[in-house]
């Protein structure tokens, strides 16, 4: 059959455009040689010139359910120090010397990394064109600077006294030990930017690694691997003998308490590096490649000295004499400005990708978008912040709470008191461990029940839970002067009850965001950034304030606690009244983590 010239300007079609066309010639019978033609030059359909593209590995590829569950293991690594650093970190800090009013303030780093990493490294490692991947670099980047942390961390004690810390012993001195603090400081604001580099890409590599059909069960994956991660680091820090199975690990400047904090925060490290050495193994990505642009202009084949002889005289001057050289002259002036016009385009294009790149244009984006969302999501975020504030004091005094107001324990008063306090900041690590089980557990359980009674009814509950134990904390550390037995296994339940609205608050919100933006265009990121600031700003606000709040009351942890129950009830009722009614479908998001 004849070849058929088809007149387009086909500078303006896109590359799925021209592929369409040319499937739809070969469905006509048109043969692989058919032309496009604009103007008299032709062009074949299987290479029209396009811009610079990048080629993204191919979401159908469907990995085996081996390779899912081991490229999954990093979560279980950065999960173990997350449990630590929240079961130890706010005690250990006051036994350096800080004051319990001023020790909040070192948790800020985690709502600003968070608010600002997270959004940065994900856009970055989508547009990575390492050879070794997209998402691992990152990953590699991100473990190593955690296993630096947390070994700056664990001999924070040893360092500040290479530093001129006081040489008395740790069991004597109660003074503040300044070198030790500002080294521990330094170590946890790098702690949280790493896990934050880190939590972004191991998703975004699960999500590159599974099929369309596996997204739930790849959740599923990472979601237990993390509640592994949990389980593990609140053992170890709920273990009072590391100090004794590495002796080594106590010094005149650290005792027995941070001999165990040193102990943990190494086994943190092997273990993390041990997880982390699997997922870089079997998760193989494909790397992300440029494809370079193609400069051409309308008369390339015809300086190519490309044949034409199909298109016969009409095609090209409707049968008219052409004078060639004219004409040829005419043609490599058009062709040398354009590819000019070319090369200014694409140094245009690249400015403008290094500016959307930036750190401010990501956050300017996100802030920016909020014009755009559902009137029900100014409702959601405002919910979803209430929530937080009642979430974040429990979060970072929870042991505190546990060795001072129930076990009756002082960092730094006599010994009989400095081990009671300890005791309890192992039993409220045991009681975290309790949580993260329940949490697990409960996690199954949401996906029915909001088919039941709907998400706004569920999270108000959640929030309802919230308030009577917050309260709860209260009426426990007024009944803990008795030190009766059963005071202290209520804390432990306690514990334990808060893992059900935890898994609630992990999940329905982000599920209820999904639903609200799912038709705004404007990306299921985008709108989870977005959400991200209801959780961000609430944390700032209660590591600003919670430590001053508590000193103006004679210090403890019950009006901070007296303040997130407040929260919790005002969340519930708002939740019940200004959320939408949304249907009955529901997928859980996943666990989230700390942070």
């Amino acid at each position: 059959m004849d070849a058929v010239s088809i007149r387009v300007p086909y500078k303006h079609l896109k590359q799925s455009e021209v592929e369409l066309a040319g499937l739809g010639a070969d469905r006509n019978g048109i043969g692989q040689d058919s032309r496009v033609s604009n103007g008299g030059s032709d062009v074949p359909l299987s290479s029209p010139p396009s811009p610079p593209r990048q080629t993204h590995p191919s979401s159908a590829n469907i990995s085996s359910l081996k390779t899912l569950i081991l490229s999954c293991m990093v979560a279980a690594g950065v999960q173990f120090g997350w449990a630590l650093q929240l079961s130890l970190l706010t005690p250990y800090i006051q036994t350096l010397g800080i004051e319990h009013a001023f020790s909040s303030f070192i948790w800020l780093c985690g709502p600003i990394t968070g608010f600002v990493v997270q959004p940065c490294v994900g856009i970055w490692s989508d547009r990575c064109h390492s050879k070794y991947g997209r998402r691992r670099p990152f990953i590699f980047v991100g473990v190593i600077m955690i296993c630096v942390a947390v070994t700056i961390i664990g001999f924070s004690a040893d360092i500040g006294y290479l530093l001129g810390d006081t040489k008395e012993s740790c069991r004597d001195f109660k003074g503040t030990r300044t070198g030790a603090a500002i080294v521990f400081v330094i170590g946890f604001w790098i702690l949280d930017l790493a896990n934050n580099t880190v939590q972004g890409p191991a998703r975004a590599l699960l999500a590159d690694l599974s099929g369309p059909q596996q997204c739930n069960s790849a959740n599923a994956i990472f979601c237990s691997w993390m509640a592994v991660g949990n389980i593990l680091g609140f053992s170890a820090g709920s273990t009072r003998n590391w100090h004794r199975w590495f002796p080594f690990l106590t010094t005149k400047s650290c005792c027995e308490a941070c001999g165990n904090l040193k102990g943990a925060f190494l086994v943190a490290v092997v273990f993390l590096l041990f997880c982390t050495f699997v997922t870089l193994h079997f998760a193989i990505e494909v790397p992300l490649i440029v494809k370079p642009a193609q400069n051409l202009s309308d008369s390339a084949p015809l300086l190519n000295g490309a044949p034409h002889s199909h298109l016969g005289p009409s095609n090209a001057t409707n049968g008219k004499p052409t004078d060639h050289k004219s004409e040829s002259g005419t043609l490599i002036g058009k062709a040398n400005s354009e590819n000019t016009l070319n090369h200014e385009m694409k140094v245009k294009e690249e400015t403008v990708e290094v500016f959307s790149n930036g750190v401010g244009s990501v956050l300017v984006n996100i802030l920016t978008s909020m014009r755009h969302l559902p009137p029900a999501m100014h409702s959601v975020l405002l919910v979803m912040a209430l929530t937080w504030l009642s979430w974040f004091p429990f979060f970072l005094f929870d042991t505190d709470w546990m060795g001072r107001e129930v076990y009756r324990g002082d960092p730094k008063g006599e010994a009989s008191k400095v081990e009671a306090y300890h005791e309890g900041v192992r039993e409220g690590a045991f009681g975290l461990l309790l949580n993260s089980v329940v949490l697990g557990v409960s996690s199954f359980l949401i996906e029915p029940m909001c088919q039941r009674m709907g998400a706004r009814v569920l999270w108000a509950i959640s929030n309802f839970i919230v308030f009577i134990c917050m309260a709860s904390t209260a009426v426990i550390s007024l009944l803990s002067i008795t030190g009766h037995a059963p005071i202290k296994t209520a804390s432990l339940v306690l514990f334990a009850v808060l893992g059900f609205p935890l898994a609630i608050t992990y999940s329905v919100p982000f599920s209820v965001t999904a639903e609200l933006t799912a038709d705004t265009g404007g990306g299921q990121g985008l709108a989870t950034g977005v959400l991200n600031l209801a959780i961000v700003v609430p944390q700032m606000i209660v590591s600003l304030g919670a430590g001053p709040w508590d000193a103006l009351f004679g210090g403890g942890n019950v009006p901070a606690f007296v303040i997130a129950s407040i929260s919790a009830f005002a969340s519930g009722v708002l939740a019940i009244r200004k959320l939408p009614q949304l249907s009955s479908s529901f997928k859980p998001s996943g666990y989230h983590g700390f942070g």
